[in-house]
């Protein structure tokens, strides 16, 4: 496997302790992590997503190109194509308590998405309009969302709770049918570092395994990234 190819795969969906398991690979010497974080840092990456999304473009190695591990949305939209790209890759599929889960992807990741369904407030269409005119490609991220999580994985119904937990169900039998057991991992970030340790075939560092919850910021980052994304052009 080249140095700088993708040796693992995240499969799990969005709030089921990427963040933590990006900080924990990094940590272990697998990153760069690509994380949705990344494409937001860097909005030149919307457009990129888009264009897979909407099926012009899959050119992986552009895509990933300087990282070691990738996780979380949109890149667990495509474990399976990434699995087949990067067949030496591990695949590390994160998994929480579905009821918890929904509770807490329906109050970040779904209730942006719903919020682009409904006439926006005036405030809000004045900020869209700057943002668009400053940062072209951060613009387009309601549509990339749409087109690689909430329509390809959810058929976008995701106010349908029994809905999306059927597809959370779905999705976790799917990649252990897909996957040979010995290359991947089921994991609960609550159960730290030694089950990962023991896949990835790493020493168990000294430090605690990185806890990461960022629902109760998720709303209070909004507007500054908003702020940044006006000021700076990005």
């Amino acid at each position: 496997m080249r140095e700088d190819s993708v040796k693992v795969i995240g499969a799990g969906f969005g709030r089921t302790g990427t963040r933590s398991l990006k900080a924990a690979l990094e940590l272990l010497g697998y990153g760069p992590c690509y994380h949705m974080a990344s494409v937001i840092a860097e909005p030149y990456r919307v457009r990129q997503w888009l264009d897979v999304g909407e099926g012009r473009s899959r050119d992986w190695e552009e895509v990933f190109r300087g990282f070691q591990s990738a996780v979380d949305w949109p890149a667990s939209a495509y474990w399976r194509e990434l699995a087949a790209h990067y067949p030496d890759a591990k695949v590390v599929l994160t998994v929480r308590d579905p009821g918890r889960w929904y509770d807490s992807v329906r109050e970040t990741i779904f209730r942006s998405a719903l919020a682009e369904q409904q006439r926006l407030p005036l405030r809000r269409r004045v900020v869209r309009r700057l943002i668009a005119w400053r940062a072209p490609d951060f613009a387009l991220y309601p549509r990339m969302a749409r087109s690689t999580v909430i329509d390809r994985i959810f058929e976008g119904r995701v106010d349908d709770r029994d809905h999306v937990l059927g597809v959370y169900e779905r999705h976790t039998a799917e990649v252990k049918a897909a996957i040979p057991a010995e290359r991947l991992l089921v994991f609960d970030v609550r159960d730290g570092w030694e089950p990962l340790c023991a896949f990835l075939g790493v020493p168990v560092p000294a430090e605690p395994f990185p806890q990461v919850n960022e629902r109760a910021a998720w709303a209070a980052k909004r507007p500054r990234r908003q702020l940044s994304l006006i000021l700076r052009g990005r």
